[in-house]
């Protein structure tokens, strides 16, 4: 939370709740992600005028109507832009950006890129559904290898680009993912990420049910998850499956699966979000369906300044040595023209 931020105590999820009719699809995982995000909106004390939520262009991109803070519906892969100028005018909000596996990561990508580098004090929530839905079905920078839809009907032929692999080697200092449908553990990832101080990044698996169903249903049903994902918690060595009978351990650098009646617990890889490196994260991160369980939690938190702090250092710095400036003397400094 900011500093300055004001504190109210008695919000609940329908404070945050808008007059605006929620256009999704039926059965689409926003509404789930919506639900969570109010419900964290409702706890983290912060008053809704110091809240602002930007969004680019896609399905997840409605949000700021459904959200009662400020808010800015923005162009195509522009919103990291955006939320930075107003972070930047004003470093007391908190400024959330929501975009999609589309948007901010095909035409947004190099937005995305320097925002993490930069390490801007923003929360960025990326729903991944592997699919462009608002524009009917073609595939993203995330569709796997060989998805047959409108745009590849012969499959698509690109590799698919990783989020969290992208958030981690661009330097975002918190980096976590979770699925729209386990409510209590994105509630816990989002407000960890309103917690950080600097860029945080959350990638949500979210169902399309019309364009791209099911894409993550082998690893996230409920009959599955026990022994398709990893729980990451720091201090904690890598456990899954029935009984926690397996768990992940390094092997010449990489991760293995093994039995840990075999091997015992000792052996097993403890996870280490605090590693200022993010090799660590960036293993954990490679780990996929189905030769490995799918990693849910933070991968990475670390603190370091971020930009906007260090700009408005900065700033204090040059009015301390040169005075607060006088615009209208700046303008008509050097050369000027009369216009006649």
């Amino acid at each position: 939370m900011a500093q300055g931020d004001t504190l109210i105590q008695n919000y609940t999820k329908k404070d945050f709740e808008t007059d605006q009719e929620i256009r999704w699809c039926p059965g689409c995982g926003d509404y789930a992600v919506l639900n969570s995000m109010l419900q964290v909106f409702s706890r983290l004390g912060i008053a809704r005028e110091k809240m602002v939520v930007v969004s680019g262009i896609g399905c997840s991109s409605r949000f700021p109507y459904y959200v009662n803070t400020y808010g800015f519906h923005t162009i195509h892969g522009r919103a990291p832009a955006v939320a930075t100028g107003v972070k930047v005018a004003n470093p007391e909000l908190s400024v959330w950006v929501i975009t999609g596996d589309g948007d901010g990561l095909s035409i947004g990508g190099n937005h995305m890129m320097h925002t993490m580098r930069r390490n801007m004090d923003l929360k960025i929530i990326l729903f991944n559904n592997r699919i462009y839905g608002l524009t009917k079905g073609q595939f993203s920078p995330t569709s796997e290898l060989g998805k047959v839809n409108k745009a590849a009907p012969f499959g698509t032929i690109d590799r698919p680009l990783d989020p969290v692999r992208f958030a981690l080697a661009s330097g975002a200092t918190f980096v976590a993912r979770s699925v729209d449908v386990y409510s209590k553990h994105l509630q816990e990832m989002l407000t960890r990420a309103a917690n950080h101080k600097g860029m945080a990044f959350v990638e949500i698996y979210q169902n399309c049910p019309v364009f791209n169903d099911d894409t993550f249903e082998a690893f996230t049903a409920r009959e599955a998850r026990e022994g398709a994902n990893v729980m990451l918690e720091h201090g904690k060595p890598l456990l899954f499956g029935k009984d926690k009978s397996q768990g992940i351990r390094l092997r010449d650098g990489r991760p293995e699966v093994v039995k840990v009646s075999e091997v015992g617990v000792e052996a097993l890889l403890v996870h280490d979000e605090t590693i200022a490196d993010p090799g660590h994260a960036f293993n954990l991160a490679q780990m996929a369906h189905p030769e490995f369980p799918v990693p849910m939690g933070v991968f990475r938190q670390v603190q370091e300044p971020s930009w906007d702090q260090r700009l408005h250092e900065q700033i204090a710095q040059v009015k301390q040595k040169s005075g607060e400036g006088d615009l209208e003397r700046l303008l008509n400094s050097g050369d000027t023209w009369d216009i006649v």
